[in-house]
């Protein structure tokens, strides 16, 4: 079966200053992701239906309800072009909108990976992005860095492609660094603080993800369009920003439970907990120092250590409630080691 690939364009890369769509850019992403389907399943997460959008609504001022009326005129506008451009190389697309419920919920998710392994089986490139029109959260919560990395760890690629205006991670210089081993607080460290004035996301958003998908096995580029085939260069290696892949023997269910990075809460453990989450044991209720949020049973959180950085993903044993009553108690599971996906190695 041939491999996954999954490429990720921001809005700054398809549309112009004035929201219009960027024809050009379209165009050579339909010309070489066609080149690219014989050899690969190809599934494109794009933004740009909100910048699409927005000029049609007055007097926008970028409110939520108005990111969402701007998501709903731009989506169609978006999928049209893309559609009309893909089909100059007889390759017909389809849309995917998708929200955090599709992930986390193995049903669903499951559902999900079947419609787009049909899409795949006949020809069809999904064209995908987050639900913005219905999503009940603030869309900076999840950009679609998130989305593609989501599906890149859930589905199993082997390939994530990320493109920004920065053209990939950029030394102190200023000069692009063709090749990353290990995403640590050093390359963090080179991130500057300005980002697109029509994306949500930015650089550290990128590393944040390119650091999850590597962790699962996924070799990670960051690169910019403007470059002739930027997109096959980039997949040669040959442009941009490579993150070597780790490696990793997770199977389907423990990926999904990482791609259900969506937690609804998250738990502070103590030192000893850590260490033991470390080692592949389960979480006991003496190791919790604090619950955040609202869950239940079943549903996946957020592990952190007392300085606030993410161990790992956890589907829990007990609801929140039930948690807060019992935090301390000996000998008492709250997620089992199987059903624990650690993010920090």
């Amino acid at each position: 079966m041939k491999p996954i690939l999954i490429l990720k364009f921001g809005s700054a890369a398809l549309t112009r200053p004035d929201g219009s769509l960027h024809q050009k850019a379209l165009l050579e992403i339909a010309r070489q992701t066609a080149s690219l389907c014989a050899d690969w399943r190809v599934a494109i997460v794009s933004s740009g239906a909100v910048a699409a959008g927005k000029s049609f609504l007055r007097r926008y001022s970028g409110s939520l309800s108005e990111r969402k009326a701007a998501a709903a005129i731009g989506n169609p506008l978006l999928l049209q072009q893309y559609a009309q451009f893909f089909a100059a190389f007889d390759i017909p697309v389809a849309q995917g909108l998708c929200e955090r419920r599709h992930f986390a919920e193995r049903t669903r998710f499951l559902q999900l990976q079947d419609t787009f392994e049909c899409l795949w089986q006949n020809g069809v490139v999904p064209i995908v992005n987050e639900n913005d029109v219905i999503n009940d959260r603030e869309l900076r919560f999840s950009d679609n860095d998130e989305l593609a990395t989501l599906l890149a760890v859930g589905f199993g690629a082997r390939r994530l492609l990320l493109c920004t205006t920065a053209g990939g991670l950029l030394d102190a210089e200023g000069r692009i660094i063709p090749e990353v081993a290990q995403i640590d607080d050093t390359i963090f460290g080179l991130v500057r603080p300005e980002k697109s004035t029509v994306g949500l996301g930015g650089m550290a958003s990128k590393l944040t993800f390119a650091k999850l998908a590597t962790r699962f096995g996924i070799q990670t580029h960051i690169f910019g369009l403007s470059d002739p085939d930027a997109i096959l260069r980039a997949l040669n290696g040959q442009t941009g920003t490579v993150f070597s892949a780790g490696k990793s023997s997770e199977s389907a269910r423990r990926r999904w439970l990482a791609s259900g990075g969506l937690a609804v809460g998250q738990l502070i453990v103590d030192a000893g907990a850590a260490a033991a989450l470390l080692r592949r044991n389960s979480l006991l209720a003496v190791g919790v120092r604090k619950v955040m949020g609202t869950f239940a049973n079943g549903e996946l959180v957020e592990i952190c250590d007392e300085n606030g950085s993410t161990l790992a993903i956890a589907r829990m044993r007990l609801g929140s409630d039930a948690l807060i009553q019992q935090m301390g108690v000996q000998g008492l599971e709250v997620a089992h080691a199987d059903d624990i996906v650690l993010l920090s190695l």
